[in-house]
């Protein structure tokens, strides 16, 4: 739901203010860092329409967000959204772009069409278009990142059953088409512009019946209080899957916030903690507004104040672990348990309120308290930098921390970091593979990893839609060369290797000789990387293009430069 907004849409935002905080102060958000919910792998970063070639956006601007997803207009798009007089952010041009900034994408096949809602002309011609951009994406041998066709945006209002048939039908012709031509790539939807569960149940029990389930669920929550509904909405889904015998299916919401939302740096936070909490695998900004901007994060290729939520989100590393709103105080926190930093992005009340650390033994009697605020100055003004707010000492009783927060605006975002005060690194040295842009492997857990989780089933090496990688993005503080230590696993009985290459360079291989067991870490192996200052992406390999393909196969803790 973006582009025009249709009419009777605009009457029913018209009805649904942002919601009001709570009036009254002393609210507390409570963070529980021992308490884990997830890797950190920033689910809520991503957007629609939000990447363009060239320097729409720098990539420079890009690397700190760490990008989850995106979802890109097809091969040859015609889309002419908000007031655009030519097309944007063609998901094939941009594809090696979006590659470099870490992020995957979906490329959404009906934007073909020039017009929003979309005409449609015949079966004949769509059918020739999805053939054509199916076709474009096999011939695109370098590319790895397109994770799904959307077959189809917003049906419950864009399709036009009169003349194309029920949209039910028309998705099992679809899929039926793709799958002819393309048996790898996924296939994501219904994308409904809200979630409603008797479409689902309809759509759920057509594509079972008829063997053209979606490998990933897409719906939008783009109407105002909408987080609030997350948690419902899932469930609700889970719910369905359940009963109609249709195993669990990754969730994603590829348009959220709406209009009077989206550049609230509050609301923000709110969406990327619901969606923390409950499990959604990806999620993207809405693109209401200006192409190519990162949905509004970037005017004129520079910072915007809600730039430095996603940017403070973009630092976390390590886990999400727990975190308990008060009212409308709401936030999502993260702990990097190789550094001990504790890093809370916060919002969404008013006044004088408290966030309570608890779970901080490990940080020691003391610890330094950093808070920051993001600003509300809209897209079209440009911030350079967070707004400082203090900094102190802080005594640790019985593991927990109260800080209060005075005069709080709640359309602001804020930061909370807690660091021990002393012997904090002033770079990351160690990269969580389960932190990392993993494409065509799992996540998992283990006892002996680092950071508790790890990634397996690195085993794709047929072809750049399967092929299995692990990119980590790195920054580092000077132009050298630094020794790699690369944590992993492998339980074949004899030595197993990578492809390892950097910025481009050339590919080298990495050996892992064999250690005691799948999924038990402590083995390490070391080589070298000769790294630029900066941002700097570094893949480990079973598959990928220009890569002959590894040998046996390795699991992935971590990497760790020095």
């Amino acid at each position: 739901m973006r582009h025009r907004i249709p009419a009777a849409l605009l009457l029913v935002l018209a009805g649904l203010a942002v919601p009001s905080p709570a009036q009254a102060a002393g609210n507390t958000l409570t963070v529980d860092v021992g308490t884990v919910v997830r890797p950190v792998t920033h689910v809520a970063s991503g957007g629609l329409y939000a990447v363009d070639t060239g320097t729409k956006p720098p990539l420079e601007q890009l690397y700190p967000l760490r990008l989850n997803h995106l979802t890109q207009p097809p091969p040859g798009v015609q889309q002419l959204g908000n007031g655009a007089t030519t097309p944007c952010c063609d998901g094939n041009l941009a594809a090696g772009k979006i590659t470099s900034a870490g992020a995957q994408q979906f490329w959404r096949l009906p934007d073909i069409y020039k017009d929003f809602p979309y005409r449609w002309v015949s079966w004949a011609d769509w059918e020739s278009k999805v053939r054509t951009m199916v076709n474009t994406r096999l011939a695109a041998g370098g590319t790895t990142n397109v994770d799904g066709y959307e077959l189809w945006n917003e049906p419950d209002w864009t399709w036009n059953t009169s003349a194309a048939g029920t949209f039910n039908a028309g998705w099992t012709r679809t899929h039926r088409l793709i799958r002819s031509l393309d048996t790898v790539t996924p296939i994501v939807g219904p994308s409904h512009s809200v979630y409603n569960h008797d479409w689902m149940v309809s759509f759920l029990t057509n594509a079972r019946d008829t063997g053209t389930l979606p490998d990933v669920i897409v719906w939008h929550e783009l109407e105002n209080d909408k987080y609030l509904q997350v948690e419902a909405h899932v469930a609700d889904y889970r719910a369905i899957e359940r009963s109609l015998g249709i195993s669990a299916r990754p969730i994603s919401i590829n348009e959220y916030a709406s209009p009077s939302q989206v550049d609230i740096p509050s609301v923000a936070v709110h969406y990327m903690a619901v969606f923390e909490r409950h499990g959604i695998r990806s999620a993207e900004r809405a693109y209401w507004y200006e192409a190519g901007t990162l949905n509004g994060l970037l005017h004129n290729n520079l910072p915007t104040s809600s730039y430095w939520t996603y940017r403070w989100y973009g630092d976390m590393a390590g886990n999400i672990v727990r975190t308990v709103p008060g009212s409308w105080l709401e936030g999502v926190a993260a702990y990097d348990g190789t550094r001990k930093i504790v890093n809370v992005v916060f919002g969404g009340d008013s006044g004088n309120n408290t966030v309570r650390v608890t779970g901080l033994g490990a940080l020691g009697s003391q610890v330094r308290v950093t808070l920051s605020r993001s600003g509300t100055t809209g897209r079209f003004t440009n911030q350079s930098a967070p707004i400082s707010v203090s900094s102190g000492t802080y005594t640790v009783s019985g593991g927990v921390i109260s800080v209060p927060v005075t005069g709080m605006d709640a359309w602001d975002s804020y930061q909370l970091l807690v660091t021990p005060t002393s012997g904090v690194p002033a770079w990351q040295q160690r990269y969580e593979a389960e932190n990392a842009t993993v494409v065509n492997a799992n996540r998992f857990s283990s006892g002996s990893a680092s950071s508790g989780g790890f990634v397996g089933q690195i085993d794709g090496s047929a072809n750049s839609r399967n092929q299995s990688f692990v990119d980590f993005l790195v920054n580092v503080p000077a132009a050298r060369s630094y020794t790699m230590t690369i944590g992993y696993a492998n339980g074949t009985g004899a030595t197993a290797t990578h492809g390892l290459a950097y910025n481009g360079s050339a590919w080298q291989t990495v050996s892992y000789p064999p250690t005691a067991a799948w999924g038990v870490f402590g083995s390490t192996v070391n080589t070298t990387v000769n790294l630029r200052a900066g941002w700097n992406t570094i893949r480990l390999a079973k598959g990928s293009p220009f890569f002959a393909g590894g040998t046996g196969y390795a699991e992935l803790d971590y990497i760790n430069l020095a």
